[in-house]
């Protein structure tokens, strides 16, 4: 007997858990240079919890933290994906286990990256850190494989596939835009008598509390056992980090996703990370209106969701995609060079944050669905189901690409981040904007996967 499919509200309480992961991993991806590098814009936000110049002339502390938490996940994303396939299905589910053993310890980790032990320059903040950073890596990892796992194991029709991953895509959004109103949060509880420390610390720790509940909805709630795919056969003659380069060496079409999504979170990253420096220093705006160019950014997008639907049917996830990162490109032009376009800065801030709006929501939509569809093309080939190991290949190459970023990032801040020297924050977009044009050539050797039920 087939698995039924699951009715909207299941992928409602399942697209939940994308909104708690999503905000418990905002700061980490987001926020991190912003808390530890500030900008030198003359306002006076976080004390320097460790040295903040450069190690070995070109490198950070911040940079080398996050780059060490992904070289560990080279070791625990393989090992993570072996044991949510390897799982047998139980009352609580097949991948339900993970999800519940990591959503505390994850929403806990995301706060306390931002809760340094001593207020002042040491080294000791530095190895608190680094512990604190592996802490939340694995347990970031051990919730984020099965839960993206379930979006195949869900959609096992052609046409939920696309519904999953386009409501996810919305609760994404949701934790994003959530994610990026620290800055508006964080201008009101200073003006109300709160040093920057004090209030941001408080936000960050209210954004996990919520994280933790949403994240716990589909732990609780979803009937995974009903219409969830599943087979508790082991897929695996490869273990480990094995399986994932048999994997991507046996799948063309799977090797140039992944790389090309690899430059895709490089160069995202670099414009999350960047966007309140390219408000206050090459805009010279107020911090805040960081918060309003994404606010209108995400609004727009969700005007989206329903004509890439439509797109996607008439034209393929691939054309859709390459458009996505068309539009990219030309948004890190303009927010790399906005001061020196002859242009006034406010019409190139509402453009480029109208036009950021198409990418945000294809990109939110697509790779998921890619993804999904390679799952369900594989299964059929193979007759083995390895959803697992597939999101765990994309998840690690997301955080291999936000790590690099926040190496990257900082060192050229180093160039200058301040009102009297801009180039470090010009760096950043150039770098993004290169970054896109690569990932755009890479997928354009990419070839749709057409699968009828």
């Amino acid at each position: 007997m087939s698995q039924p499919r699951p009715p909207l509200s299941q992928i409602i309480i399942y697209a939940i858990g994308q909104l708690g992961w999503s905000l418990a991993s905002f700061g980490a991806g987001s926020l991190m240079v912003y808390f530890y590098m500030p900008a030198e814009d003359g306002i006076d936000r976080f004390p320097a919890f460790f040295h903040q110049g450069s190690i070995l002339g070109i490198l950070t502390i911040v940079g080398l933290l996050t780059l060490a938490g992904r070289l560990l996940d080279a070791f625990t994303d393989p090992w993570i994906a072996n044991l949510s396939d390897k799982n047998k299905i139980s009352g609580i589910g097949k991948r339900k286990k993970l999800m519940a053993i990591a959503a505390l310890p994850f929403a806990l980790f995301s706060f306390l990256l931002f809760y340094p032990f001593l207020e002042y320059s040491s080294n000791i903040n530095v190895l608190i850190l680094v512990i604190v950073s592996i802490l939340y890596y694995i347990s970031f990892t051990m919730y984020l494989i099965p839960y993206n796992a379930l979006i195949a194991e869900l959609g096992h029709h052609p046409d939920d596939r696309m519904k999953i991953s386009s409501i996810i895509s919305f609760t994404w959004i949701l934790g994003f835009a959530i994610g990026f109103s620290v800055f508006i949060f964080n201008g009101m509880l200073a003006e109300n008598g709160h040093s920057f420390l004090d209030s941001f610390q408080m936000i960050i720790g209210a954004y996990s509390c919520f994280a933790f509940i949403c994240m716990m909805i589909p732990v609780l709630f979803l009937k995974e056992n009903k219409y969830a795919k599943q087979s508790d056969e082991s897929p695996y003659r490869i273990s480990g980090i094995g399986s994932f380069i048999h994997l991507i060496s046996s799948n063309k079409n799977l090797r140039i996703f992944v790389l090309s999504d690899l430059t895709y979170w490089l160069s995202a990253t670099f414009i999350q990370m960047g966007i309140a420096y390219y408000i206050s220093i090459l805009m010279q705006k107020n911090e805040a209106d960081s918060s309003l160019f994404l606010g209108i950014a995400l609004l727009c997008s969700l005007l989206f969701y329903i004509p890439i639907n439509l797109l996607v049917k008439k034209f393929g996830k691939k054309t859709i995609t390459l458009i996505a990162f068309s539009c990219y490109i030309v948004v890190f032009g303009i927010t790399g060079f906005i001061d020196l376009i002859p242009l006034p800065i406010d019409t190139l801030f509402y453009f480029a944050a109208v036009l950021t709006a198409f990418p945000i929501a294809s990109f939110g939509i697509l790779p998921n669905a890619i993804i999904a569809d390679l799952i369900y093309k594989n299964e059929k080939e193979t007759g083995i189901n390895q959803a697992g190991i597939f999101y765990a290949i994309r998840t690690f190459m997301m955080k291999i690409g936000i790590s690099f970023a926040n190496l990257i990032f900082p060192s050229l801040l180093l160039l200058g981040k301040s009102l009297n020297n801009p180039m470090g924050v010009r760096a950043t977009a150039v770098a993004a904007l290169v970054f896109c044009v690569v990932g755009m050539f890479i997928f354009s050797k990419y070839k749709d996967v057409s699968i009828e039920e």
